[in-house]
């Protein structure tokens, strides 16, 4: 059986004339798993030819075939023109098996990044590292939140990410980011499975609250979530133990004033009024003035 790939250097994002990967290969390609969410599971896999790449295997998708490779392939395209969003390269949707392939990250995510510093003794980030990931991250979910809804298409939303998270924020060797899974929500259905690096979801059956998960605010609000996780400070914690002068890096002078600042970013995100939060394009402007914040006397 043939895969539906891509030729992402063309233009436009077309199936290619010319099969780059059947599932032949992909089932006798050696890997492992690399992690778990409510949408299904996340493999590595090493093909024959020794490339490897990220396998995303859907646990459950009730869409018709059609519906799903005309919405992979749009998101395939946004994907393609944003340097900040891992790129889509193929997918297979058969009887039994369901899952997209996208490019492989040896550095693991922002989750694998941070558990590892504060739970294995490994490196922390340093601040400049952490600040060139979330001016990434705030330009990936800016461009998604960018681009035009398709007039003939009002099942499918190109303007929201749906499921922002550390674990889908993927870290490239020089501290650039990657977002991946945008637009996975929109495939498949979420089922039980603890997520220990993001706030709880809504319940399964509540249909409404699945729908304001699709939504740019909460695209924001679990961006702040994310800044506030990266600053090593936990939601639901007060604002004084929020800004105390303790950091799991080492800041001062300039550096402190930008943690203190991205921090206030942060709290706008989450803030409980949908219309009090900031937009990405706002957010990305703030970020700007971040970079350009000027060393100062304590």
């Amino acid at each position: 059986m043939e895969i539906t790939c891509y030729n992402i250097t063309c233009k436009a994002v077309t199936r290619t004339c010319e099969p780059r990967l059947t599932l032949k290969e992909v089932l006798r390609a050696s890997g492992g798993v690399m992690g778990e969410s409510h949408l299904g599971m996340t493999e590595k896999i090493v093909l024959l030819k020794g490339k490897i790449c990220a396998l995303k295997r859907f646990r459950k998708v009730i869409l018709k075939k059609n519906v799903v490779g005309r919405k992979i392939e749009k998101f395939a395209r946004v994907s393609r023109d944003c340097k900040q969003l891992v790129p889509i390269t193929a997918y297979l949707y058969s009887k039994r098996i369901k899952f997209v392939v996208c490019d492989y990250y040896p550095m693991g995510s922002l989750a694998d990044l941070l558990a590892g510093a504060r739970d294995l003794g490994q490196t922390a980030l340093e601040w400049k590292q952490r600040l060139k990931i979330i001016v990434c991250i705030a330009h990936g979910i800016a461009f998604i939140h960018s681009q035009d809804p398709p007039k003939d298409q009002k099942d499918i939303q190109l303007n929201v990410h749906g499921n922002v998270k550390a674990s889908n924020v993927m870290i490239n060797i020089d501290f650039t980011a990657c977002l991946s899974d945008y637009g996975f929500m929109q495939l498949a259905e979420r089922t039980e499975f603890s997520d220990t690096w993001q706030k709880n979801p809504p319940p399964l059956d509540d249909q409404y609250a699945y729908c304001e998960m699709l939504s740019q605010k909460n695209d924001v609000y679990n961006f702040g979530i994310i800044m506030l996780d990266i600053l090593g400070r936990k939601h639901g914690m007060k604002k004084e133990e929020m800004g105390n002068g303790e950091f799991e890096f080492f800041v001062q002078g300039k550096e402190r004033k930008q943690v203190l600042n991205v921090l206030n970013i942060a709290l706008k995100c989450i803030n409980n009024d949908l219309e009090a939060r900031p937009t990405m394009e706002q957010i990305v402007i703030y970020l700007g003035d971040v970079l350009r914040v000027k060393n100062y006397s304590n």
